[in-house]
């Protein structure tokens, strides 16, 4: 996570620590870190079940087929569901009940999810089914991690989720998989979910009762997606402030907005970093002191207030990381099975409020860290604010038009993300016959901040570039000696061009190497 100076506690790390060794993860339905999802969604880990789990989920699943054979009714154990939830069901019909859910409620529609996505969502949906709380058998859930092991991806639509009760159409899409149908993503094919078991020795599940709907009720894909947008801006913060430091040199701008003193009468911690990480790197600039005694008095706010924005944006980073992990490591299902106390609750848990506030808030700071960033990036490239440097830092000022329409791009950029950075979780809609009356749009949400997180890093990036071809303009004069090497590892991967050419292959290589965050870690 972005460091902010108040690291997040590992979800109940003292009680129930997490089952780790190189390589691989056992699941607990309690200890996932935003580390360990990082690399489930990479697939450089294998997965299995921790023993204490196994055996929670075996009480569980015994006490819902008590419940599925007794007479009490018991809502989508032996009852149909939202607005069928009155409807009782007979037991020859409760398997037929399980599919049918599957089957009616795949219907997403539009561009498939990443691989990355689908890895996440199928060990985000065991992990919660491990808690003990669903009454699932121990062999479904084995057979969704084989899935994630053999990385047999579920083809899942992006669009079709309300969040509530959870991402159900594309959950049922990851199911149906499990139960021989659907499509999956082997080995870089399409083929049917039957094909994609049979290849690796695996066979469809029979669902039992209550299944089918533990399988889908939880917002998995939402997490999923927010997870990725939120592993790109940890990336993105660190890139942010290596560029805001280029820049600051570039612009022959003053490093008295970040003296620690200024910082310490403001105590956010993300504050203090960021002025932190940019005495760092510029420490022994030759191109600060060229001009400390100019008779310039202030720089401009999106360099004199960049710590501030920097900074809010870090510790709203760790407010999310701390939802992602504490929604990770959460039961989602409805109705809830408390085998201890022999007791199934409904409730609402599979509502995805905490992961779409989440995600707003993630694209609406990450719109501002971009805006900031756009806003330096012209400065460099104005000749009235840019102290000296050419217009567009243009060789040939006229003839050759340097980085005027990459600046132009940024800016299209950041208009597009305050559209993108409108709350999705404020535009309720009333669903399932008036029975899901508040619905979360958690998906839309979380598809939002990541659309955002990539288009962040464009941004980024071309500040990155400008700031780098400025810093070559104020030669022979050096930046400090951390700088000075980030900038070395930059340009073996970016080399400096001279003359027009065409931009949007460095634009992409700049966002690509702030996304991999191997170049621009402190």
């Amino acid at each position: 996570m972005a460091k902010s100076g108040n690291p997040r506690k590992k979800p109940n790390s003292a009680s129930r620590p997490a089952q780790r060794s190189k390589g691989k993860i056992r699941l607990n339905g309690h200890s996932l870190t935003l580390e360990d999802l990082r690399k489930i969604a990479r697939g450089s880990v294998s997965l299995s079940i921790a023993a204490s789990a196994a055996k929670e989920v075996r009480h569980a699943a015994r006490l819902v087929d008590r419940a599925a054979h007794g007479e009490e009714p018991r809502y989508g154990i032996n009852t149909g569901f939202g607005r069928f939830c009155n409807i009782r069901i007979s037991e020859k019909e409760l398997r037929e009940l399980q599919v049918n859910l599957i089957r009616s409620h795949a219907a997403g529609v539009g561009e498939p999810c990443a691989p990355e996505e689908v890895r996440l969502a199928i060990a985000l949906r065991a992990n919660a089914l491990l808690s003990g709380n669903s009454g699932i058998r121990l062999e479904v859930i084995q057979l969704l991690l084989d899935l994630y092991n053999h990385d047999i991806l579920p083809k899942i639509p992006r669009q079709g989720s309300v969040g509530a009760c959870g991402d159900l159409a594309p959950l049922s899409h990851l199911a149906l998989v499990l139960i021989g149908e659907g499509e999956a993503l082997v080995s870089g094919k399409w083929v049917s979910g039957k094909k994609a078991l049979s290849k690796v020795g695996l066979k469809p599940v029979r669902l039992e009762a209550k299944e089918g709907l533990s399988l889908i009720n939880g917002v998995q894909v939402s997490v999923a997606m927010l997870a990725r947008a939120c592993h790109l801006a940890e990336y993105l913060v660190e890139a942010a402030d290596l560029t805001l430091s280029m820049s600051l040199e570039g612009f022959l701008g003053s490093l008295q907005p970040f003296d620690e003193r200024i910082h310490k009468v403001r105590p956010h911690p993300g504050q203090a970093t960021v002025a932190q990480n940019v005495r760092r790197l510029l420490k022994g600039s030759k191109i600060l002191k060229s001009h400390e005694n100019c008779d310039r008095v202030q720089d401009p706010y999106s360099f004199r207030c960049a710590p501030q924005v920097h900074g809010s944006v870090r510790d709203a980073l760790e407010w999310i990381g701390q939802t992602i992990e504490r929604e990770a490591n959460s039961s989602t299902d409805n109705p809830l099975v408390f085998s201890h106390d022999e007791d199934i609750l409904s409730g609402g848990n599979f509502h995805g409020a905490p992961v779409a506030h989440a995600a707003d808030l993630l694209a609406i700071v990450l719109c501002d860290l971009a805006s900031i960033s756009e806003r330096r990036c012209e400065k460099l490239v104005n000749p009235d604010t840019s102290r000296g440097l050419p217009a567009f830092l243009s060789r040939e000022e006229g003839l050759q038009s340097g980085w005027m329409m990459a600046h132009v791009t940024a800016s299209a950029l950041v208009s597009r993300m305050k559209v993108l950075s409108h709350p999705a979780s404020v535009d309720s809609m009333v669903t399932s016959a008036g029975t899901e009356d508040h619905v979360s749009m958690s998906t839309h949400a979380s598809e939002k901040a990541l659309e955002c997180a990539h288009q962040t890093a464009r941004v980024v990036g071309i500040e990155l570039l400008v700031a780098m071809d400025a810093l070559d303009l104020r030669r022979p004069l050096k930046s400090g000696q951390r700088l000075e090497a980030r900038l070395k590892a930059l340009r073996n991967e970016i080399p400096s061009r001279g003359g027009d050419r065409v931009l949007s292959p460095e634009i992409e290589k700049a966002a690509q190497v702030i996304e991999d965050g191997t170049l621009i870690q402190p």
